[in-house]
């Protein structure tokens, strides 16, 4: 299937989901309330990948989606944010990121040991071979991304073989903590209320916002549609031409600073992106919300949600089930951590699914997780995900040498 083909079939997948969540029919308000909509964008298409029908490796969706829309999108959603409602999120955010982060700093070592005691040949091996220099760039990644994962291969030095392993076992198990916050996105009261949270301060930046949003709200123009896309593109453009010198221009004369994943031009594409937003929310461009700047964006956002959907195999699991498992047992350390600690300070699911999300997807997927609660709060994922790059190449390079510790 041609990336033509696949489009266009992504986009039959968007509408159908997407029309048939907005039925009034009992049998699809019924169908909705316990599989969110957002979950199937992202897990119809996985199908396509597991049967064969289209060849994930070799698309080139996944890029250009992520490099152009993603940080054309968070333009557009920033344009209208009033960051002094944002301020309101309080410090339990910063909290459940902290919390986040060390869960997963942790949470490698104690699943090597606890697979070493059951089956040492698991998390076994020599040299390069050696399971725990795998799972060190498995850390970065999941800490803070790729820039990160990328850093720590160059200091543990893991075989290619091992390698490609653990960037198999990333993408499903990331892929499918990913499709659980989505659905809990979709009852996130009810998680809220189990958890004993105050999600007081969520709601009230979601109502402050939409509030605002409606008091500029007015029937688009073709020419009000065109503006908002020069803007987010434009904005796009103006981030990609600054990455592409200052990436480069720190990885030659400030080499250092690449242990901040200061070179990796994602990130700067991402960041500038976000700043190029907040900026133009301070002038008249910020009306742009009121036709359909924040519509257009979650546009991208759910071509963006589904062409990830298109990396995940759902059988990938049979090609590496040791490295799955010890995987299976970080992730479960991760997330009873986070509800755990979540239920201790009363923190609501939002922060729970942007803290874990912001660490184990960074700037691509925390945005997806902000705004499959609301549209507006997509900005919170890119900043807790920028925390994310700043700290996980030290924190995944302790990881790394606490597992070498618990290795038989």
């Amino acid at each position: 299937m041609t990336d033509t083909i696949t489009l266009g079939v992504i986009f039959l997948i968007l509408a159908a989901v997407l029309t048939t969540a907005d039925s009034p029919r009992p049998i699809w308000q019924k169908f909705y309330y316990y599989v969110p909509p957002t979950l199937l964008c992202y897990f119809l298409p996985s199908l396509l990948n597991t049967f064969g029908w289209v060849d994930a490796e070799n698309t080139a969706l996944y890029p250009v989606v992520s490099r152009i829309l993603l940080p054309a999108s968070l333009v557009l959603f920033t344009l209208s944010v009033d960051f002094r409602a944002f301020r309101r999120l309080g410090r339990k955010s910063v909290l459940m990121f902290a919390a986040s982060a060390i869960s997963i700093m942790l949470g490698g070592p104690l699943a090597v040991f606890v697979i070493a005691k059951l089956a040492p040949d698991l998390v076994g091996g020599q040299g390069p071979d050696a399971v725990w220099r795998g799972l060190a760039t498995l850390a970065g990644t999941w800490i803070g991304g790729g820039a990160n994962q990328t850093a720590l291969k160059e200091v543990f030095q893991p075989s290619s073989n091992l390698f490609s392993a653990i960037v198999t076992v990333d993408v499903f198990i990331s892929n499918l903590w990913l499709g659980v916050l989505l659905y809990g996105a979709g009852h996130s009261a009810a998680i809220d209320r189990w958890l004993r949270a105050d999600a007081s301060a969520v709601a009230e930046v979601k109502q402050r916002i939409q509030q605002q949003v409606d008091a500029i709200r007015k029937m688009p123009s073709a020419t009000d549609l065109v503006v908002i896309l020069a803007v987010g593109f434009g904005a796009t453009a103006v981030a990609h031409a600054l990455a592409d010198r200052i990436a480069p221009f720190i990885d030659t004369h400030s080499p250092m600073l690449s242990r901040f994943s200061l070179n990796a031009p994602f990130f700067w594409i991402v960041g500038l992106a976000t700043a190029i937003g907040i900026a133009l929310s301070f002038t008249r461009l910020r009306n742009l919300e009121g036709v359909g700047a924040s519509k257009v964006a979650t546009v991208f956002l759910y071509l963006m949600i589904a062409t990830i959907g298109l990396k995940m195999n759902i059988l990938a699991i049979a090609d590496h089930p040791g490295l799955i498992l010890v995987g299976l047992v970080w992730m479960l350390f991760h997330v009873l951590l986070m509800i755990g600690f979540s239920r201790l300070i009363r923190a609501p699911y939002f922060f729970l699914a942007v803290g874990s999300q912001a660490c184990i997807g960074g700037p691509a997927t925390a945005p997806i997780i902000a705004a499959a609660f609301h549209p507006v709060l997509a900005p919170v994922g890119v900043l807790m995900a920028i925390l994310g790059y700043a700290v996980g190449t030290y924190m995944g390079y302790l990881c790394g040498i606490l597992m070498q510790l618990a290795s038989p």
